[in-house]
């Protein structure tokens, strides 16, 4: 492992900068389409998410020391952003000047859920993310995912997506039977293309190209051959900046508007926490994210991207992976990708309207599918059986009502498994530990049980006694310790080890774990 960790700074941009620039122009070429799936899928004009990512990649490179994640608009959010401007009046093309003013009110949401993302930076609040569970989480993503494939299926086959996602799922062979079969081909090629992706990086000249580049060198010339109309094409204006749009706040203290700004800046937060963990967890320097200032960063982002027009951003875990393989050093490949993006947008926007949006649709049915993977559920059941049963009751619990009621009943599930499993019903709200001094550290002893909705608190105990030579985590007179705990533990050793210190966890052993999984929840033994 390198030991010379490089860093987002004036020297590292000067002695980083070609690997920094060529990482940048290859996650540009990955930005540029799902930047535009993302936006109308989103019920935003095409050129929102272009927005988004040049902001994001431009300005949060000096708001944050997340070297390696790249900010810009996420198929997380479109559940969200479509929801929004659904309630407001989109009526997806019938009644344009309906849609624009729809679209002018979600902006006006996105600027106060961006305020509160900057504020949520500012009081150290990146610690909320420790509070989901794990299966809970992992569950919102796969509906997410199960929603978006419900609605980019008929887009991918040149039809429309009206109706809700379990209604769309239904009608899957119908779309299929009914599909425009030029632009069904087009679909359907670009799906054959990215799911068989890892055959073609086999064929070495097409190895070295993007994925949603293949489908475009395809997809883009059929799209001319068959004379497809505008109806059928993306449609950005040949004047970037003339299409700048403010926001209109009167939608801002509505129900509407409320519960929207709490998704957003809840939702939005949470997604980009787990994305700049993830890509701490692959950062091949393994160089450390200040949740707190990735959070500023994301928040100031959003607030001007909503200001002019943007959707909202994350730290989006996809384009970071693809920065991480190609060779990105630090944070100023994400400032690359996004002068990219406003160099070509500026520059050859007539480029971009020939690209069909069933292609966009299948590259967005691809990343649902990846949320939602059927490795998603194995990985579940291998870590306990209860963990699927809470992974799949958000899912079901988001499908049959929104997603804040789904990861509630998620929260909820997870909470009536525990008090099933032994936990005591009031170690669930209240954290019971104690710290004792010993002569090569401390020892924090919990009782009751160790569980996801105390854990933020056990985790600020153990933060305190970082220095020590070693501390001891005992646990022997828990009656449960969960997944998301077992999890967060491990990580937390990491840390303690990365600082010098030694984390130890003791008072397992009349534990038995609920299944072969090393993070597995732990329930103690009957005497």
């Amino acid at each position: 492992m390198t030991t010379v960790q490089p860093v987002g700074n004036a020297a590292g941009l000067r002695r980083y900068w070609g690997s920094d620039l060529l990482s940048g122009f290859l996650v540009f070429l990955i930005a540029l389409p799902l930047c535009l799936g993302i936006s109308l899928a989103c019920g935003y004009p095409a050129i929102a998410g272009i927005f988004t990512a040049i902001i994001g990649g431009v300005l949060s490179t000096f708001f944050s020391n997340s070297e390696l994640t790249i900010k810009g608009p996420a198929a997380g959010l479109i559940v969200i952003a479509i929801g929004c401007v659904t309630d407001f009046g989109f009526t997806a093309g019938r009644d344009p000047a309906a849609d624009f003013q729809a679209y002018r009110l979600a902006l006006g949401v996105g600027v106060v859920a961006g305020v509160i993302q900057t504020l949520f930076g500012v009081f150290r609040a990146g610690i909320l993310g420790e509070f989901f569970p794990s299966a809970a989480v992992h569950g919102l993503l796969a509906s997410i995912g199960v929603i978006i494939i419900a609605k980019q299926v008929p887009v991918t086959l040149g039809l429309g997506n009206e109706g809700s996602p379990l209604e769309l799922l239904a009608k899957i062979p119908t779309f299929v039977m009914e599909m425009n079969p030029e632009v069904g081909l087009i679909g359907i090629v670009s799906l054959v293309l990215l799911f068989g992706f890892p055959l073609l990086k086999r064929v070495p000249l097409l190895g070295a190209i993007p994925a949603p580049v293949i489908v475009l060198l395809f997809a883009v010339p059929m799209g001319m051959r068959y004379g497809l109309g505008s109806e059928f094409l993306v449609n950005v204006p040949t004047n970037m900046f003339g299409a700048l749009t403010f926001p209109d706040f009167s939608g801002v203290l509505t129900a509407t508007g409320v519960q929207y700004i709490v998704l957003f800046s809840l939702i939005g937060s949470l997604e980009s926490l787990l994305s700049a963990k993830a890509v701490d967890e692959i950062d091949p320097y393994r160089r450390k994210t200040n949740y707190d200032g990735d959070l500023l960063a994301v928040g100031v982002g959003n607030t001007l991207a909503a200001f002019v027009g943007g959707l909202p951003m994350i730290s989006e875990i996809v384009r970071s992976k693809a920065n991480i393989d190609n060779g990105a050093k630090t944070r100023f490949a994400n400032m690359f990708h996004g002068l990219f993006l406003l160099v070509f947008v500026a520059l050859a926007p007539g480029l971009i309207n020939q690209i069909p949006l069933a292609a966009l649709g299948a590259m967005l049915v691809f990343t649902g599918f990846r949320l939602a993977s059927p490795k998603e559920f194995a990985h579940m059941y291998h870590v306990g059986r209860e963990q699927l049963v809470i992974f799949v009751s958000t899912i079901l619990g988001v499908l049959a009502t929104d997603l804040l009621s789904g990861i509630a009943i998620g929260i909820l599930v997870k909470a009536l498994i525990h008090v099933i499993n032994g936990a005591p019903l009031g170690s669930l709200f209240r954290l019971r530990a104690t710290v004792e001094e010993t002569p090569t550290g401390a020892t924090v002893a919990v009782q009751g049980a160790a569980v996801f909705s105390t854990w933020i608190g056990l985790k600020k105990r153990l933060a305190g006694l970082k220095g020590r030579p070693e501390v001891a985590l005992d646990l022997s007179r828990t009656r449960l310790v969960d997944h998301t705990v077992m999890d967060r533990i491990a990580d937390t050793a990491k840390e303690f080890e990365a600082d010098g210190s030694k984390l130890v966890v003791q008072g397992l052993d009349e534990h038995r774990p609920l299944s072969g999984d090393p993070a597995a929840a732990r329930v103690r033994k009957s005497r």
